[in-house]
């Protein structure tokens, strides 16, 4: 009988191993996956969002939404939303906010938000969303280019990775003057015969009038601007991470920043009460989406994105969107696609995925996160002395 039990009790306990063992491998594996693929995922979905806020800004511009009251309105909107979970979530992990971290994070808000923005909806007034997120394609190599002078990038073309980058870069580039410039000789049918969405039925001849050549070159160099300012906010972020590595209370602070500075400029351009008269219509509805979406959970995916692989990851994902904008406006607006519309899609794939495939070789080869390369160790602890008092900088000890 005592030998039954003890048999039965080494079954059990050979079950019972085996049963945690597996759910060990499980779990391990679930962490496995969202480690290597969870920022792809989280950038895909980012170009999602910023796709579908740009369709709706365009809507709500057409209807009469001055951009500076929506930058207001929608980083308002993003603070209130962020704030509590920052509070109770980052309640002992928040560092101290010194003048110094407050002015980087200053910056870092006029340069992402209220620039970037402004410059970038003033823009879109003149031209059409594919065409806006088009031109935005540029901002993958001009912060690989900005990344490599600040030296948070490294590019040896002898290697594999280093060949990848550059020519997944390029590719990328040419995909998108591909989709903008050349229409290519044969024209496909829309998706729908009519519009689903009448963008111009209140403004009859708008379309003629903002989307004519004079204005058309003027809404391409406002949103180039826009992006370099961007490609900055990607490169800072990096900076005012390390010294304030708290993400919910950064993009909350990004957002206060933001709705302040853009305030200050509607006392001097949207000075008209009518101009914050809200109603529920479409403006209302792309304000709340834009900061739910678009400025709380984007922000926040942006800077866990960048926090894990890097300014030039998260800027390599910015040529989805003027795929997704281009299939969305053959839908919704019956815009017809071109032979050179579908092939510049295809290259500015192609070319994320050659880059892609450089960046993961490069943290394999190297055997170091993205998160680490950010910055020279030198440079990171310049920063931490400069704005955290009371450590010592040779053997970095708290006195």
């Amino acid at each position: 009988m005592e030998g039954f039990f003890l048999a039965w009790r080494s079954c059990s306990f050979n079950y019972h191993h085996r049963r945690n063992s597996r759910a060990l491998c499980n779990l391990w594996l679930r962490c496995l996956i969202m480690k290597t693929w969870g920022p792809h995922g989280a950038m895909v979905l980012v170009q999602l969002a910023n796709g579908g806020s740009i369709i709706l800004m365009g809507i709500a511009m057409d209807k009469g939404l001055n951009q500076i009251v929506f930058v207001v309105y929608r980083h308002i909107i993003a603070m209130l939303l962020l704030g509590p979970f920052a509070y109770v979530l980052e309640r002992t992990q928040r560092p101290s906010l010194s003048f110094s971290v407050m002015m980087k994070i200053f910056v870092l808000a006029s340069l992402g938000t209220t620039i970037f923005l402004n410059v970038y909806y003033a823009g879109l007034h003149y031209t059409s969303a594919t065409v806006a997120s088009a031109l935005s394609n540029g901002i993958p190599s001009l912060t690989f280019l900005m990344a490599v002078l600040f030296r948070m990038e490294e590019v040896r073309i002898q290697s594999a990775r280093g060949r990848a980058k550059v020519l997944g870069t390029m590719v990328c580039i040419c995909g998108a003057l591909t989709f903008t410039f050349w229409k290519g000789g044969y024209l496909f049918n829309g998706f729908m015969e009519r519009p689903l969405i009448n963008v111009h039925s209140t403004k009859g001849s708008a379309s003629e009038l903002n989307h004519g050549v004079k204005n058309w070159i003027k809404g391409s160099a406002l949103i180039l601007i826009s992006n370099i300012a961007w490609c900055s906010w990607l490169i800072l972020q990096v900076v005012v991470y390390k010294v304030y590595p708290a993400r919910l209370s950064l993009n909350v602070l990004i957002c206060f920043f933001a709705s302040l500075q853009s305030s200050f400029l509607a006392l001097i351009f949207a000075r008209n009460p009518v101009l914050w008269k809200l109603e529920w219509n479409v403006q209302l509805w792309t304000i709340i989406y834009s900061g739910v979406v678009g400025s709380g959970l984007v922000y926040y995916l942006q800077t866990w994105c960048i926090n894990k692989r890097g300014p030039v990851f998260a800027a390599m994902f910015t040529p989805l969107q003027v795929v997704t904008v281009g299939i969305f406006s053959a839908v919704a607006f019956a815009e017809r696609l071109h032979l050179g519309s579908l092939i510049g899609a295809f290259l500015i794939i192609a070319g994320l995925y050659i880059v892609l495939w450089g960046k993961r070789t490069d943290g394999r080869s190297e055997g170091t996160s993205e998160s680490e390369k950010g910055l020279h160790d030198d440079k990171v602890l310049e920063i931490s002395v400069n704005d955290q008092p009371g450590t010592n900088p040779i053997t970095n000890e708290r006195k």
